[in-house]
């Protein structure tokens, strides 16, 4: 599989509310290495539950802007809604690979409320660092994939089959495994990286 999008990418805060962003990323991130350690499978079943929120909650206000000033979103709308599928797809797909625990589960109900509370509050408060906070989750998110894999390919992990709804998904061959997943899921990681600090940016020139 084609890395499409660099992997070695850090945006470093400029302004006050950038530094705000990375600190809450980082201590999620303790969190995450906290509760998980290695088990990446597990990780990602919780975290992408998360992952998933942000896009929505910004297509939604998104629209809801477009419709208030009748006015053209240029692609803003499509780009974050298809962001929170393909987050929710890599759910899909991990459920499969990881049987989350009963705390697990839990776990996701208690995240996704707090964090969906929180995270429409930033963003009506202030969308450009709600898209910077983003930039920076995925950030991470590249970094927890990378590490992965590394453990998939140095053999400490299994190099196990994957489900059939990642290979429609992502038009995997036949013969793909859970390394070929996890790269390809790290690519949409790196694009929703990229695509946030955009925003971001764009938010601050307006």
């Amino acid at each position: 599989m084609t890395q499409l999008y660099p992997l070695k990418v850090h945006r470093k805060p400029k302004t006050i509310q950038d530094r705000i962003a990375l600190c809450i990323v980082k201590f999620m991130r303790l969190f995450a290495d906290a509760f998980f350690k290695k088990r990446y499978g597990h990780r990602a079943v919780v975290l992408e539950t998360v992952a998933a929120i942000p896009g929505m909650i910004a297509g939604m206000l998104r629209h809801l802007r477009s419709l208030r000033k009748i006015e053209d979103d240029h692609g803003w709308i499509k780009e974050l809604l298809d962001e929170a599928e393909n987050e929710r797809m890599h759910l899909m797909t991990f459920i499969h690979i990881a049987q989350p625990s009963t705390l697990e589960r839990l776990l996701i109900i208690a995240a996704q409320g707090i964090f969906y509370t929180l995270y429409l509050i930033l963003y009506i408060c202030s969308a450009r660092t709600a898209h910077r906070l983003v930039g920076y989750l995925e950030e991470e998110a590249v970094v927890s994939y990378t590490q992965y894999l590394k453990e998939v390919e140095e053999g400490r992990m299994a190099n196990c089959e994957i489900p059939q709804i990642a290979r429609g998904y992502w038009n995997l061959s036949p013969t793909a495994r859970l390394k070929d997943l996890i790269v390809v899921i790290r690519n949409d990681e790196c694009k929703h990286r990229d695509v946030n600090h955009q925003f971001s940016d764009m938010l601050t020139i307006e």
